[in-house]
């Protein structure tokens, strides 16, 4: 990859980068470009809620969490207490005090399942897309789809992931969070970067530093001066949506708008430290930027990873976490930073449009393994989701005395996704060009949304 200016040319293990393609003004040989991830289409919405998913990469135990078994054998109920909630009849865990006084803005799900293998990737891929892959279609996130359908609004990309892209969790499936089959357009913008630090900026969003406003305009009228001599070229229809994708590009890259969205410093101090100056806190404070700023889908991955970092992947031993890491380090980090995003989208008028859920890639088992933890569980868990349409203050099913399987109204994650597209406005059965431009709807024929939380 050639740059213009640069010491030396960045390898990366995909050969090129959305941020090389900005920094040579050229099209990519592979067409891996910024353009890609932020170009959107489709219709002028006739709804404009928006979305937050909170991603608890590693399955967080729903006894130790939200659906507490006080009457369980002690090698099920584990060491913690249920709590009262601001909403009568509701309890959760003791550990998450903040949560408690705001049962009254979301609800639970404590039926959700599946019945596909117990690994990390199938979660990671239903939960988000409400369907498994298979037969080597990659369905597209819920986030994707939202884009796909409504598009961008000001200089924004539709759909944001914050902070990086699940990464390595023991498996080599896809993680469910592209556009699949809509195409590589329609991905997410990826921030890439950790809004915690310090100096954080937006590596993929913002042209570097070295390239002054003037340059970058040189930039783009010596493309358009090569433009001129491909009429050729310019007359495919592929030809034609690359310059299309460009040009949002370029008018992202250089647009005070989206600067100022990404900028965490105009934040004060008290907002900051009200979420937590950790890489979840500040994830969840630049989402609440983003969506006041016209982000329609904000996707915060709370780890990236399983291994040698204390998750909610509990098997008791390491490289993973056990019980009580959680409920230090974990809960207290996901508790603040989640009440306090609550709290700030309804003082800001925002919460009424927009849909927050927090959800993992499956539960945990019932009894406490020999090293201190519990293991994969896709039988039943629990989930949270309210804001816009959707109502707080209720709880959807419930599982066994056990937590080992649902007793009353089983959740499947195609409900799952169907109830965020009814919430967003959007026909579950609509269908999408998939591929070889066959129909595929939204969600699977006869999969509703869940009629309780409207």
């Amino acid at each position: 990859m050639l740059r213009l200016d640069a010491e030396k040319p960045a390898r990366f293990c995909d050969g090129v980068t959305r941020r090389d393609f900005l920094h040579a003004g050229a099209i990519s040989a592979l067409g891996l470009t910024l353009a890609d991830y932020v170009a959107a289409g489709g219709a002028t919405p006739q709804a404009d809620t928006n979305c937050i998913m909170l991603f608890l990469v590693g399955g967080p135990s729903h006894i130790d969490t939200w659906d507490p078994k006080p009457s369980a054998p002690a090698e099920v109920r584990g060491p913690f207490m249920p709590t009262a909630t601001n909403v009568p009849g509701m309890r959760i865990s003791e550990i998450f005090p903040r949560m408690a006084r705001h049962a009254d803005k979301y609800s639970l799900i404590r039926s959700v399942y599946h019945t596909a293998t117990a690994v990390h990737d199938t979660g990671y891929q239903m939960m988000q897309t409400g369907r498994l892959f298979t037969g080597g279609i990659e369905h597209p996130h819920a986030g994707c789809v939202l884009g796909y359908v409504r598009g961008s609004r000001h200089d924004m990309p539709p759909h944001v992931l914050i902070p990086r892209p699940i990464g390595r969790t023991g498996g080599n499936l896809p993680h469910g969070h592209t556009a699949g089959y809509l195409g590589r357009q329609h991905d997410p913008f990826i921030l890439n970067a950790d809004p915690s630090v310090p100096d954080f900026q937006v590596p993929d969003l913002l042209p570097p530093a070295y390239i002054t406003s003037v340059r970058a305009d040189r930039r783009q009228r010596m493309r358009d001066a090569v433009d001129a001599g491909m009429e050729a070229f310019e007359n495919s229809p592929q030809a034609r949506q690359l310059d299309s994708n460009f040009q949002m590009a370029y008018r992202l890259m250089s647009s005070p708008r989206a600067r100022e969205a990404f900028n965490l410093s105009q934040e004060p101090a008290t907002v900051r430290d009200r979420y937590g100056r950790t890489r979840f806190g500040q994830s969840c404070l630049l989402a609440r930027r983003l969506i006041e700023r016209g982000v329609r889908f904000v996707t915060v991955n709370m780890f990236e990873t399983v291994f040698d970092e204390v998750t909610w992947d509990i098997h008791g031993s390491r490289p993973f976490t056990n019980i009580v890491q959680m409920s230090q380090e974990v809960v207290p980090n996901f508790d603040r930073a989640y009440s306090a995003l609550l709290e700030d989208l309804t003082e800001r008028g925002l919460y009424s449009n927009t849909i927050v859920t927090a959800m993992g890639e499956f539960g945990r088992t019932p009894k406490i393994n020999p090293a201190g933890g519990r293991d994969h569980h896709p039988g039943v868990w629990t989930i949270m989701i309210g804001g816009g349409p959707i109502r707080g203050g209720r709880i959807v099913g419930e599982s066994d005395e056990l937590g080992y399987r649902p007793k009353s109204r089983p959740v499947t994650t195609g409900e799952i996704a169907a109830t965020l597209y009814r919430g967003l406005g959007l026909d579950p059965h609509r269908e999408l060009p998939g591929p070889q431009n066959r129909p595929i709807p939204l969600v699977d024929f006869g999969v509703q949304a869940i009629r309780e939380l409207f």
